[in-house]
C-alpha cells in the first residue's frame, strides 16, 4: 500500500472520533494493554510528560516538548487531532513520523490488530509509543486524547501530570458538571508522582486535592506560585488566552528541573521547534488573517474577547462548527459588529452550513453561508480591504480545511 492508501485504511477500518464522533469512542483500557502487551510495553523505555484538560493540551504540549528539546534531548511529541497531515501527532524533535514507518506498521502488524477491532486512536497511540521506543527518545511529551482515567495515554507512568483547566467539553462521555469532568481528567494523577494544575475554581480545585492525596502525589496550582522570575522571557504563541498556558507551563518547566535558558529558548521557538500551526496563527497581513483551533465555550471565552481587541477597519469572520459543541452559548460570544461567512469543515460532524447561518441569525449575527471554508476565506478575502480583519476558526476541522490550502 502507499502512504495514502495506508492511512485510508486507518480511517475506514477503525472507528475515528475525528471523523465519527462518539462512534469512534471506546472506554476502557482493555485494546489499549492488549496491544502494549504484544509490542512489549514500550512507553516504560522513555520518560514522559502527560498532559491532560479541556483547553490548552496542544500549547503546552508543544512547548514543554521544545523547552526539553532546547536542553538538549531527544523528545517525542504525541498529540491530537492533526489538521493537516497524520503524520503531526508524532513527532520526534519537530519532525513527523516517515510516512514509510507507517506504511510499514500497518502492513506488518494489521493480521494481529484486525481481530481486536480498536480505535483509531488506540492504534495510534500504539503506533507512536512503539516509534518512540524503537528510536531511543530521551523524553515523550503526550497529550491526553479524550478525558484522561479512561484515555488509552493512561497506561504511561510520568515523571510529570499536567491537567491545564476544565470546561465543559465531550459532556456526553466526561459528565455533565465541571466536578465530574475534572474527576475524569484527575484520573492521569498517579500515585507519588507530581501534579501541577493550570486553573481551576471552586468546584474543581477540591476534586484535584482529593485525588492527589489519595495517591500522595504533590500538587502545584500553577495560579498560585509567584512566576516573576520568568516575567522577561517571551512567549512566541500570543492568542491572549496563551496567558494562563504561560503559568501552568512555567511551572511544569520548574518542576521538571529545565534550565533558564532552554526554557526561554524553548518558549521563544515552540513552531519552528516542534512544528506547531493552528494557534492565533498569522496567515497574512493585509489583510490581517489569523486562524485558531479554538473550538468550544471555554476557548471562545478568550478568543471572542481578542477578536473585539483587534484594531481594524471590518472584522470578517469565517465560521463553523461540529456536533457536539455548544454552539448556542459560543455564539452569544461572538461579536456583533463582524460580518460572518458560515461554513461548514469537511467532515461528518460538521453542522450544515445553513444550520450555522440560521443560529447565528437567531443571535443578532449577520452573514451568508458557503458550502466550503475555502469558498467561504475566499469571499471574506474578497470583500477585504488591506486593513480590514479576517478570523477563520470555530472548530479544529475548520482550521484544518483552511490549512490544507494553504501552508
Amino acid at each position: 500500500m502507499t502512504y495514502e492508501e495506508t492511512i485510508q485504511y486507518l480511517y475506514n477500518s477503525v472507528p475515528m472520533f475525528q471523523n465519527v464522533g462518539a462512534a469512534g469512542y471506546k472506554e476502557g483500557l482493555q485494546n489499549t494493554l492488549t496491544l502494549d502487551e504484544h509490542f512489549n510495553h514500550p512507553h516504560r523505555s522513555f520518560r514522559a510528560v502527560h498532559v491532560a484538560g479541556t483547553n490548552g493540551k496542544g500549547s503546552c504540549s508543544h512547548t514543554i516538548a521544545a523547552m526539553l528539546q532546547s536542553e538538549g534531548y531527544k523528545v517525542g511529541l504525541y498529540t491530537s487531532p492533526h489538521l493537516v497531515d497524520f503524520r503531526e501527532r508524532i513527532r520526534i524533535n519537530g519532525k513527523c513520523i516517515s510516512k514509510q514507518y507507517v506504511i510499514n506498521f500497518v502492513k506488518k502488524e494489521r493480521k494481529f490488530f484486525e481481530p481486536l477491532h480498536p480505535s483509531f486512536f488506540e492504534l495510534t497511540t500504539a503506533l507512536a509509543f512503539k516509534y518512540f521506543a524503537e528510536q531511543k527518545v530521551d523524553w515523550a511529551v503526550i497529550e491526553v486524547g479524550l478525558g484522561g482515567r479512561l484515555d488509552c495515554t493512561n497506561i504511561i507512568k510520568p515523571e510529570l501530570s499536567i491537567i491545564t483547566n476544565i470546561s465543559f467539553d465531550h459532556t456526553a462521555f466526561l459528565g455533565d458538571t465541571l466536578a465530574k469532568i475534572a474527576t475524569e481528567k484527575a484520573g492521569i494523577i498517579k500515585p507519588e508522582t507530581p501534579v501541577v494544575i493550570g486553573e481551576t475554581n471552586e468546584e474543581t480545585k477540591p476534586v484535584f486535592e482529593n485525588i492527589a492525596k489519595q495517591n500522595n502525589a504533590p500538587i502545584l496550582f500553577a495560579e498560585e506560585v509567584n512566576l516573576q522570575e520568568f516575567d522577561d522571557i517571551e512567549f512566541e504563541l500570543k492568542g491572549s488566552y496563551q496567558q494562563k498556558n504561560r503559568a501552568t507551563i512555567l511551572c511544569a518547566a520548574k518542576q521538571l528541573g529545565i534550565s533558564r535558558e532552554a526554557i526561554k529558548n524553548g518558549m521563544a521557538n515552540v513552531c519552528e521547534t516542534t512544528g506547531l500551526i493552528g494557534r492565533w496563527q498569522t496567515l497574512s497581513k493585509e489583510p490581517l488573517v489569523i486562524c485558531d483551533t479554538g473550538h468550544n465555550v471555554g476557548g471562545w471565552q478568550y478568543l471572542s474577547e481578542q477578536i473585539k481587541q483587534v484594531p481594524c477597519t471590518a472584522r470578517r469572520i469565517v465560521f463553523g462548527m461540529v456536533d457536539d459543541k455548544d454552539i448556542n452559548t459560543v455564539m452569544t460570544m461572538l461579536p456583533k459588529d463582524a460580518t460572518y461567512y458560515w461554513t461548514q469543515a469537511e467532515t461528518k460532524r460538521a453542522i450544515s452550513h445553513e444550520k450555522v447561518k440560521e443560529t447565528g441569525k437567531s443571535h443578532g449575527l449577520t452573514g451568508n453561508s458557503y458550502p466550503t471554508v475555502i469558498e467561504a476565506y475566499r469571499a471574506a478575502l474578497s470583500d477585504s480591504v488591506p486593513t480590514d480583519f479576517v478570523f477563520v476558526g470555530g472548530s479544529s476541522y475548520v482550521v484544518a480545511d483552511l490549512l490544507s490550502e494553504n501552508i
